[in-house]
């Protein structure tokens, strides 16, 4: 059974995000457990979450899910715009509320660049020096 979609098309935060992601080299989209992913071998960006027993609610359906430095992962959950994702939360990923506050696009950037630099491979990778 497919996963109902839990976003809108439309939604100005997951076109401003789209073009963040898929300006990175050979990133892709796809539709995961009803929400976009955006990869290259493997995922490094989610649009939209959930937490730990609040999973059918919207309370982050904006937001963004991504792979931070470990070294800067207790700082940023400081901050209450991050949060503990579902599921992916407990591999060390974490998320960004888009809701909490006017995103701030540049940091939004660096923080899906980071989470691509965890996860795709090295010749990519590499792209983004060049």
């Amino acid at each position: 059974m497919a996963h109902p979609t839990m976003y809108d098309d439309a939604d100005p935060f997951l076109a401003r995000l789209r073009e963040v992601c898929l300006a990175l080299p050979e990133a892709a989209e796809k539709v995961s457990h009803g929400r976009p992913n955006f990869y290259t071998k493997k995922v490094f960006a989610s649009f939209g979450g959930s937490v730990k027993g609040d999973h059918s609610a919207d309370t982050y359906g904006q937001s963004v899910l991504f792979l931070p430095d470990q070294i800067e992962k207790e700082a940023l959950l400081a901050d209450e715009r991050f949060f503990v994702p579902a599921y992916v939360g407990a591999y060390g990923w974490i998320g960004l509320d888009f809701r909490a506050a006017e995103p701030d696009w540049v940091e939004v950037a660096e923080l899906v660049e980071s989470s691509y630099r965890n996860t795709a491979v090295k010749r990519l990778v590499a792209l983004l020096e060049h």
